[in-house]
């Protein structure tokens, strides 16, 4: 076989019109670096002019006129080098509308110089977790060009939808500064985990209009929404998703309450000069779930002058204050509904009178009571937003690798190509 199929499946280019010349492949210092540099020609016999359109019948319609100077079309690196293909174009006149035109190939765009091919594994690599410097440093190319290929992404947002899942998950992430709010809306799958779309703004408004444009097919067929308690997600539901159950979000009922105990240590260490240190040094056992603590190994532990096990740690932490103890057992008792899904429990709980508690124990008491019809489906069904705190991790490590973006269109396109819902096979750069 000729040196021509070798370079061309070895380059993995489909285009046959491209020859290279024999011994065409050289070492060329380009820009301070040595790269590989592979020498060929484009030509072959055109069926219609570029210029007019008239399809041509014989080849006295039209006349070769030599090659063009030549271009360096950038390639996917080969041996970690810099590659280039030296490309020379068949150039022709047309007898018809005398224009001349010049030939084209599938390997690069009419008027660029960055092979499709690199363009492709620009998108690949921007799948992963890496800055896009990087990925213009290894693909050859500026970092503005690789800007260019996400934005080319980007089609902004689908005017009519027609599917949403039956269980949905809600959720926010801090956004980029060009946004008209601090924090953007995060939509996905309460069941796949897979995020669904990712709105600008998670205010009320901007979220009513966006559902809008679900058919109301699609709204009426989602059975549960999974949310933290931010009201305007209730609003938002209540006015669009008849059909829908709300569920408050486990994770953050555990958070609240935790948030809550772990204020009231704060406060009382504060005032406690014998215990500061105590207090301060052995919060993680004090918020520890009272089943989770070790009541079997005797250890010396810091701070104590005797041998005790984790139970006797937190028992004698609670006991040097009555509202750090009733906060303690309110906290022990709302912890135990929610890990065994009991909601006679969490109720008895709230009516119980455990004497004098936190102002910040109070106030947790009213947040709970308030969304407590949420709760009870809460811990009736097995939905929770594990999956969506799992991509907003994610949204925030890309964030943080790109050292943050200003512009919104280019942070989503570059969500939805890391998560695969934006193939690259649709789209030219």
């Amino acid at each position: 076989m000729s040196h021509d199929y070798y370079i061309r499946n070895l380059l993995n280019i489909k285009d046959q019109n491209i020859t290279f010349d024999e011994n065409g492949i050289n070492n060329v210092k380009i820009k301070g670096k040595t790269c590989k540099v592979i020498n060929a020609h484009l030509s072959y016999t055109p069926s219609y002019c570029d210029k007019c359109g008239i399809l041509f019948e014989s080849n006295d319609d039209f006349e070769k006129k030599g090659f063009d100077k030549g271009s360096f079309i950038v390639i996917p690196s080969i041996c970690k080098m810099n590659s280039y293909i030296f490309l020379k174009k068949q150039r022709f006149l047309c007898h018809h509308c005398h224009s001349s035109f010049i030939c084209k190939s599938n390997l690069v765009n009419y008027g660029c110089f960055i092979s499709n091919p690199t363009k492709l594994s620009i998108v690949v690599d921007l799948t992963k977790k890496r800055s896009e410097k990087d990925i213009a440093l290894d693909n050859n190319v500026s970092p503005n060009t690789v800007e260019r290929i996400i934005d080319s992404y980007y089609d902004g947002q689908k005017l009519y939808k027609h599917y949403l899942p039956k269980v949905l998950s809600f959720d926010e992430f801090k956004s980029v500064k060009s946004t008209k709010g601090k924090m953007s809306f995060h939509l996905c799958d309460g069941i796949t985990g897979k995020t669904i779309d990712i709105v600008e703004d998670r205010k009320f408004n901007s979220l009513f209009k966006y559902f809008s444009y679900y058919t109301h097919k699609a709204r009426n067929n989602v059975k549960f929404i999974v949310i933290d308690m931010y009201s305007p997600y209730i609003k938002l539901i209540k006015a669009l998703f008849p059909n829908a159950k709300i569920i408050i979000d486990k994770f953050h009922l555990t958070e609240l309450i935790s948030r809550s105990l772990n204020k009231t240590r704060i406060k009382i260490m504060k005032n406690d000069k014998k215990n500061y240190n105590k207090l301060k040094r052995y919060w993680k056992l004090i918020l520890k779930s009272r089943e989770e603590l070790d009541c079997s190994h005797w250890k010396k532990f810091k701070c104590f002058n005797r041998l005790m096990t984790e139970v006797d740690v937190v028992d004698y932490l609670v006991d040097t204050n009555t509202v750090l103890k009733n906060t303690y057992q309110i906290y022990q008792d709302l912890l135990y509904s929610f890990r065994y899904n009991n909601f006679t429990v969490l109720k008895t709980s709230l009516k119980h009178n455990y004497g004098l508690v936190s102002e910040y124990m109070i106030t947790s008491f009213k947040t709970i009571n308030k969304y407590l019809k949420y709760i009870k489906n809460t811990l009736k069904y097995k939905y929770h937003n594990g999956f969506v705190e799992g991509n907003n991790n994610f949204i925030k490590v890309i964030k943080r690798i790109a050292f943050g973006f200003r512009n919104f269109s280019r942070f989503k396109a570059r969500i939805m190509i890391c998560k695969g819902l934006i193939s690259p096979k649709t789209k030219k750069a």
